[in-house]
């Protein structure tokens, strides 16, 4: 009966949120194109009976054009022609991006270009009245700068969301509104720099300095509360940026026109995914009960083997070579997830032998087990999948993407079943049930992101990105955790849900980052 109710009020759930999400395109009119090889979205009103200025927006690093839709579709509600697209190696495009940055040939120019492209397929549209503004979102803010200091812009206003660029001037872009979440302490202060340059003072947050009509208005403006990507959801954001670009057009603002409010409706439609998980792990397969190291290790050995791995991986990552997989900070990543694993599995090795530490034996393999982890997999790739591809991020993969993600699987499957193994409490069937050390599974995904920070900080230049996706890695574990919890405790094995989730991030590692080739 509880199981019942669980799956009831999560199905509840899960509508309410589609039909709410799917209530914010009413009224709107979207379309897919290519604009070369380029995939991109086309958002206008679906009453939008005559030319409009057009808002071209660009996604930061590991984005895809859906990332950017709360801005699109809040834009397209304000009376604008909005295209979104996605760069060369992110989404859904099917060309890679080239490995050198800087340089003839390099990403830069390449991304460049297509920036170009498609600004001029946006103003062929039949809709399109001829003017333009730009809309970026982190890396993307450093190539509209670029873009800008070129001198071949004619955007007549650019909103710069989270900017990471030192390639603003006074005079360059035109018409610039900085966005920055609150949580963003770094960015807040460039924010501000960037905006006295035209104040010619000390500026502050939410005043406009310069003159539209002379190209040189600026504008910083905090979002409370929210950080890098809570940024593109936030309703302040969307409000200054749809009020910027009315006053840089001269346009009297739409009374009709609503914010995208897909925030809270796409928390509650991943609240009822994941507690539907509970009551559908209950149809997994009775694997066994093989005995866990974490169910016998004394305390001082169980944090050893926590933290022995944190310190040591980032060291010994730093002598492998680069480049193995065509995927930026991917690659990085496999490797990182696959010597922490090896060196979790070297203390277990030692802790048995010295200690009372259990390795798996033969009974931790099983058809059951395939089949439980295959299960686990399949839920949290469709059912998650489904719901982020339509709102939220490109997530199903292209022909290039599909073949990496087996190897990145190779990668990241080690220090799933290490961990697992270490910090979950399974006695055994013969041996006296044991309490759950839940605090050892906490503080063993704290160490891993601890130990990507070291990694950062022992490669700042190359690895500098990680740090933005360290709170989504950290958003994952939360819900692996319960997963992994719930499964265990129907399967009675601590691989089930390793096998499975494992299967999920390699899925959105392989998905996610930019692709890169040459």
């Amino acid at each position: 009966m509880r199981y019942g109710l669980i799956a009831v009020a999560a199905i509840a759930a899960i509508l309410l949120a589609l039909l709410q999400l799917e209530a914010g395109r009413s009224g709107l009119a979207q379309s897919e194109i290519r604009i070369g090889e380029t995939p991109a979205s086309v958002v206008h009103r679906a009453d939008l009976d005559k030319p409009a200025p057009v808002v071209v927006i660009a996604h930061g690093f590991a984005g895809s054009r859906q990332l950017m839709e709360p801005f699109a579709f809040t834009l397209a509600r304000a009376g604008y022609l909005t295209v979104s697209f996605d760069f060369v190696g992110h989404g859904a495009h099917p060309a890679a991006m080239p490995t050198r940055i800087e340089g003839a040939g390099g990403a830069a120019e390449r991304l460049l270009d297509q920036l170009d492209a498609v600004i001029a397929g946006a103003l062929a549209h039949p809709l399109a009245d001829g003017r333009h503004a730009l809309l970026g979102h982190s890396m993307a803010t450093d190539l509209l700068a670029k873009h800008a200091a070129q001198g071949s812009s004619r955007a007549a206003a650019t909103i710069a969301v989270s900017l990471l660029s030192r390639d603003v001037t006074a005079t360059s872009p035109r018409n610039m509104l900085v966005i920055v979440g609150g949580y963003e302490s770094g960015l807040t202060d460039e924010a501000l720099r960037v905006t006295g340059l035209v104040a010619g003072a000390a500026a502050e947050e939410g005043r406009t300095y310069g003159s539209f009509a002379e190209g040189t208005a600026r504008r910083a403006v905090f979002a409370d509360g929210v950080e890098h990507i809570g940024v593109l959801y936030d309703p302040e954001s969307l409000a200054a940026a749809a009020a910027w670009l009315d006053e840089a057009f001269g346009r009297s603002p739409v009374a009709e026109a609503a914010l995208d409010r897909r925030g809270p409706w796409l928390g509650l439609l991943f609240a009822g995914l994941l507690a539907l998980a509970l009551p559908l792990s209950r149809l997994l397969p009775a694997i066994g009960t093989e005995a866990t190291a974490g169910a016998a290790l004394p305390r001082p050995t169980l944090l050893a083997l926590i933290a022995g791995p944190a310190l040591l991986t980032p060291l010994l990552a730093v002598l492998l070579p680069t480049g193995l997989l065509p995927i930026i900070l991917g690659d990085y990543l496999a490797a990182h997830f696959f010597l922490y694993g090896a060196v979790g599995f070297a203390g277990l090795w030692i802790a048995a032998r010295f200690g009372p530490a259990r390795l798996p034996g033969r009974g931790a393999f099983s058809p059951g087990l395939l089949l439980g982890g295959l299960a686990v997999g399949a839920f949290t790739i469709l059912a998650f999948g489904f719901a982020l591809e339509r709102y939220a991020f490109g997530y199903w993969p292209t022909a290039g993407r599909a073949a990496l993600i087996p190897a990145m699987l190779a990668g990241v499957l080690p220090w799933f079943l290490a961990d697992e193994w270490i910090t979950r409490g399974r006695p055994g069937a013969a041996a006296p049930p044991v309490a759950p050390r839940l605090w050892a599974y906490a503080l063993s995904k704290l160490a891993f992101v601890l130990s990507l920070g070291v990694a950062v900080a022992l490669d700042l230049e190359r690895l500098f990105f990680l740090l933005i996706v360290a709170p989504v890695i950290l958003v994952f574990f939360a819900i692996y955790g319960l997963l992994s919890h719930w499964a265990l405790r129907r399967s009675g094995h601590p691989w089930a849900a390793a096998i499975g989730l494992a299967l999920a991030l390699a899925w959105s590692i392989s998905v996610s980052f930019p692709l890169v080739a040459g």
